[in-house]
């Protein structure tokens, strides 16, 4: 198996996240693409405000990896109007993919109509452009059942506005990575998860978003039925490695 062409290597800490200045942020994004690069991974996953210089480093480098953003990160709980504008900044910058954090918070309130028209909308504008959408849900903030109805939601908005030709191109991702759990619980993609967003997006594909940490694991989600892995291990995990802690 190839695992390199399901890898998303990610890095989405901003500089006070992280500890470090502007410019050693700037840095790891270019060594993550970098080495995306020279890996052959399927996709460099970065914060927008360095997309315009990850597409360039691509094009440089006569590369087929892909740039993708994160959009209303980490929260969800941006207004759909403010992700719109994100999502059409950063395709104005080439990006390849969208991945929005959806309004979990709202879904949790019962706030049905507004989560349905965020993601019609946002898949729209993606769609539009030829650009692809991932919608992570958080798993972390989320019961078994609410991971059920909000993967089910998706799928509906999608399949009933998009039709099953495009549902190749709007994934179901589980996490943020940057969600604060209690007790040491994971924040990250689980096994368990997987399964029932895998089950219930179909045929819309999954991506599972940190927590993937090992080869093994990697080829286990991928198996499942997993076609993207987000992680900040990347080639920890193409060389056999086990990744300690993070996204």
């Amino acid at each position: 198996m190839n695992i390199n062409q399901y890898l998303d290597s990610t890095y989405l800490k901003k500089a006070e996240q992280a500890n470090i200045t502007e410019e050693a942020t700037k840095q790891n994004v270019v060594d993550l693409v970098e080495e995306a690069i020279e890996n052959n991974f399927k996709l460099a996953m970065i914060r927008p405000e360095f997309v315009s210089m990850a597409k360039k480093m691509v094009e440089e480098a006569n590369s087929e990896v892909l740039i993708g953003t994160v959009i209303g990160f980490h929260e969800g709980t941006y207004s759909t109007t403010d992700k719109l504008a994100e999502a059409q900044n950063a395709v104005n910058d080439n990006v390849d993919e969208l991945d929005y954090v959806v309004n979990y918070t709202a879904f949790k309130e019962g706030k049905i109509n507004l989560v349905k028209a965020e993601v019609f909308k946002g898949t729209k504008l993606a769609l539009d452009n030829n650009k692809v959408a991932k919608w992570i849900i958080e798993i972390a903030a989320l019961t078994n059942e609410e991971i059920v109805a909000l993967t089910q939601l998706i799928r509906d908005v999608v399949l009933e506005n998009f039709g099953e030709a495009n549902a190749k191109n709007v994934f179901v991702k589980s996490s943020t990575g940057f969600f604060k759990t209690e007790e040491g619980k994971p924040n990250g993609a689980t096994f368990e998860a997987m399964e029932l967003i895998v089950e219930n997006a179909k045929p819309l594909p999954a991506k599972a978003a940190g927590g993937v940490r090992n080869f093994e694991d990697a080829v286990k989600m991928v198996e499942m039925g997993v076609t993207r892995i987000g992680t900040s291990s990347a080639k920890a995990i193409t060389e056999g490695d086990t990744a300690k802690g993070g996204y």
